[in-house]
């Protein structure tokens, strides 16, 4: 009975934060974010995340059944029921020439994944994870109503500012065939809302001059489709070789794009923003369509159980293709690379926890899709992680799962923005025996 209530309690928590993750915004603070879609989200759980994001080739870590999304064919490896939940932070600082800008935080849920096996060799997953971020805001002033000449006085401030986010609801399947192939897939509603801002702000009102906003809210929803394979051999009885690929289709999402322009005055006491005096512009497409990019990964894992784990990925996504509304977005196709591992000292110590615990390293390279004044942004960050395994409960395994990750995205050359970044990442894992059919009770 205590076993029925436990598992009951955990899956009303586990709905509660799919609930509450479905009504948080983005949070992101990147003036790189406002291209496109926002910025991608890699659905990474934390123990894949710490070592580089190596994904396509990974499905059990250290014993425990994980949820990868990105290789839906490693479903077929669950064997127990399993929960993942997980929250994160990121404190991100921008430079652009000699000028640094404050420190800016951002913390929200990250994912929820459930799995549950319904054969030896097969398993359903679903859940909730983001799919981009959208934030930005900065401002750039010319002087002389805009001419740029020289002069103190009536200044003209540009500003341009964005909030939003699409997530990824996911439903799938993955199974084995034979003894060493997996394939699986998943069906995704991807939904949400950008919503996009240019201002015109005149710094001394003269002669009828009105500030003026040009608003533009996009409200998308549509069907993915993620698709993967995993080819396994035993080297040994506890060590194993995978090779893996999985993609992403290229489908058109439905999108309601708004455009409103406005006229508005600023408060003189504080600065803020009084309500608009007139909208000169309403007009509504509500039968736009996205074009998502076709999306391709391929990746090789070492793994022997108990002991260690290394791995290296490398993905392709065909953003040259994205349209919005049937206009092309002036994006590049984009490119990562991912290297990393773990080791664990004695998965069966009895007398130190420290032996007991994932040590997790991965580095990780990406060509982003985004090039300005001839120079492609580029990424490159480093990670770190451990797993903490909990005391076992009755049939239950239980690990929390915590990443650090330290990127720095841009450049100071040709007047561009540099990011640094650190982000942080904490997943709580469940593995139960639950649907299970019991002779004796």
């Amino acid at each position: 009975m205590i076993k029925h209530i436990r598992s009951g309690l955990t899956f009303l928590l586990s709905v509660f934060a799919l609930g509450a993750m479905a009504q948080s915004t983005a949070t992101t603070s990147s003036p790189y974010s406002q291209y496109g879609l926002g910025t991608l989200n890699t659905s990474l759980l934390p123990q894949t995340r710490a070592m580089g994001g190596i994904s396509t080739a990974i499905n059990k870590i250290s014993g425990y059944n994980t949820i990868n999304l990105l290789n839906p064919a490693s479903y077929s490896t669950i064997s127990l029921t399993t929960i993942d939940i997980g929250v994160y932070g990121n404190v991100s600082t921008l430079k652009q020439g000699n000028t640094k800008g404050e420190p800016n935080g951002n913390f929200r849920l990250s994912h929820f994944n459930f799995a549950a096996p319904v054969t030896k060799h097969s398993a359903i997953s679903f859940g909730l994870v983001p799919y981009t971020e959208l934030g930005y805001n900065y401002r750039q002033t010319a002087a002389n109503f805009g001419s740029g000449s020289p002069a103190d006085t009536n200044a003209v401030s540009y500003i341009y500012s964005g909030d939003g986010g699409l997530s990824k609801a996911y439903a799938g399947y993955g199974f084995g065939i034979g003894k060493h192939l997996s394939i699986g897939g998943n069906v995704s509603y991807i939904f949400g809302n950008l919503r996009k801002f240019r201002s015109t702000e005149v710094a001394a009102l003269q002669g009828g001059f009105l500030n003026s906003r040009n608003e533009q809210s996009n409200g998308v929803g549509g069907i993915n489709f993620d698709y993967g394979a995993q080819l396994s051999f035993d080297l040994a009885e506890s060590k194993h070789l995978v090779f893996g690929y999985s993609g992403s289709a290229g489908n058109s999402l439905n999108s309601k794009i708004s455009n409103v322009i406005s006229q508005y005055t600023t408060s003189s006491t504080d600065g803020s923003d009084n309500a608009a005096l007139d909208t000169l512009s309403n007009q509504v497409i509500s039968n736009g369509k996205i074009k998502l990019p076709m999306m391709n990964r391929v990746g090789i894992s070492l793994q022997k159980d108990g002991k260690y784990l290394i791995g290296a990925d490398y993905s392709r996504s065909n953003w040259a293709d994205l349209t919005i509304g049937g206009v092309n977005q002036n994006l590049q196709n984009s490119e990562s690379y991912s290297l990393g591992g773990q080791f664990t000292p004695n998965n069966n110590a009895i007398h130190s926890y420290l032996a007991l615990i994932d040590y997790r390293l991965g580095v990780r390279y990406d060509k982003t899709n985004i090039r300005l004044n001839n120079t492609d942004i580029k990424q490159y960050s480093v990670s770190a992680g451990l797993g903490l395994p909990l005391p076992r409960n009755g049939s239950a395994f239980y690990k929390i799962n915590l990443a650090a990750e330290y990127g720095v995205r841009g450049t100071l050359s040709n007047s561009l923005i540099k990011e640094n970044i650190i982000s942080f990442h904490i997943g709580f894992t469940l593995n139960d025996t639950w649907f299970q059919k019991y002779k004796f009770d």
